[in-house]
């Protein structure tokens, strides 16, 4: 088998899982349209989505052309693959606003300039969907795939054995994705599709459509699904989904989220998630073995991450506020500006009524009140824990008081929990 040096690269990266006979040999031959499907049930991507976002981009840098599909017509169904239950069907208006949002990122990472022969393609299926009835489409695609080819899937299996079934809707989502292949094939001479090693499924289906009604070859390679090397989700962090989008996620919780990275996940996701070369990539894995304590992996991650997401600028910002929140500990919190504290990244900001700490308030009442704490138990508990600091000093028992004199420029209490989460108290009149 001829080798391919994009597939090459993705290898090493392991950015490859399965991957169809004669790929390499396709990639080799032409200029090769490849797609990637993006679901649009958010109107922002999240850092789950980065990995095809980067196979495409992947694939333009090698000379090849991406599309980018979104699922305009397949988020009204909802793909069952990995799901234990049915997703509730989301509204047009939702879906447009959705696939906005998605369009307008992805234009940050691939280059969309038409005069050049690979330029980047965004297409939704439910420009060629909305016009199928539904007697079309299972004689244009129903009668070329067999139920029994359907069931032998494990993501219908696992379903049909579960506690709720599967509805008719979604055990047709792997016919409606593989016609999308089938129509970009048909119109767009799309010869490649990729994806999560969760989709090869759904993906060879629709190479299995294209050879069955068309005649015609088609081709496939996924990625591994990214997980951390505890077994917890990748993706996720206290907050929730790590965002794109600057509003839902600031650049500096972006990069707060790499920065702490395991020393395992960090040397398996700066060879995923950069584009930094081989060479480089392992002098650091040698570096980082002989100084962990340094980070040099994950200060390297967050920092390419957070300038191919956010830019150059914001990521200065992240590393300034990240100084000023924990570099410079000893630094007393009375010498931050206003401003400082007005423009910290990644500080969760809450207002207190002034009334109530005229006279003083105890702290775990106050800690308890302004939401930084669930209940009065958990800051009790932790402050008896030594892990609770006012204005960057530790508290040091659930006896202290909270009054106007330990106020930053008559207004602000800056309040931190634990050792990353840092709150700006705003005393309201």
């Amino acid at each position: 088998m001829m080798s391919n040096p994009l597939i090459n690269e993705l290898r090493w990266r392991g950015m490859l899982q399965d991957i169809m006979p004669g790929t390499e040999e396709q990639l080799n031959k032409e200029i090769t349209s490849a797609y990637i499907g993006f679901d649009p049930t958010a109107d922002s991507l999240h850092i789950g989505s980065l990995v095809p976002i980067l196979l495409l981009v992947h694939l333009q840098k090698a000379g090849h052309k991406p599309y980018a599909l979104v699922g305009g017509a397949t988020g009204m169904v909802g793909d069952p693959t990995g799901k234990s239950e049915e997703r509730v069907m989301l509204s047009n208006d939702v879906l447009e606003k959705n696939q906005a949002g998605i369009k307008a990122q992805l234009e940050k990472f691939l280059d969309f300039d038409t005069s050049k022969p690979n330029a980047a393609v965004m297409v939704n299926n439910y420009d060629w969907f909305k016009n199928i009835s539904f007697l079309d489409f299972i004689k244009e695609a129903g009668k070329h795939i067999t139920v029994n080819y359907m069931m032998a899937k494990d993501s219908v299996k696992k379903r049909l054995e579960s506690e709720n079934g599967m509805s008719f809707t979604e055990f047709t989502y792997q016919l409606i994705q593989g016609y999308d292949f089938y129509w970009l094939y048909k119109n767009k001479n799309c010869k490649l599709q990729m994806g999560g090693s969760d989709q090869w499924g759904n993906i060879v289906t629709g190479s299995e459509l294209i050879r069955r009604k068309d005649g015609g070859e088609a081709f496939a390679f996924t990625c591994p699904l990214i997980k951390k090397a505890d077994g917890t989700k990748f993706g996720k962090s206290e907050q929730g989904n790590v965002w794109l989008d600057a509003t839902k996620t600031t650049p500096y919780q972006f990069y707060q989220f790499w920065l702490n990275a395991t020393d395992v996940d960090a040397e398996s996701w700066i060879k995923i998630f950069t584009f930094l070369s081989k060479e480089k990539i392992e002098s650091l894995i040698t570096e980082h073995k002989q100084n962990p304590a340094a980070r040099a992996l994950q200060k390297t991650l967050a920092k390419e991450l957070t300038i191919f997401v956010h830019g150059e600028v914001e990521f200065n910002k992240a590393i300034e506020t990240t100084d000023k929140l924990f570099a410079n500990q000893n630094v007393p919190a009375e010498s931050l500006s206003e401003d400082d504290l007005n423009n910290m990244e990644g500080i969760v900001k809450v207002d207190f009524d002034a009334k109530k700490i005229k006279e003083g308030i105890d702290v775990v009442s106050f800690l308890a009140e302004t939401n930084i704490f669930s209940s009065k138990g958990e800051a009790r508990k932790t402050v008896q824990g030594g892990g609770v600091s006012l204005n960057r000093k530790k508290i040091e028992g659930i006896d202290a008081k909270i009054d106007p004199s330990q106020l930053l420029h008559g207004k602000y209490l800056l309040l931190q929990k634990g050792k990353k989460n840092y709150f700006l108290v705003t005393i309201v009149l």
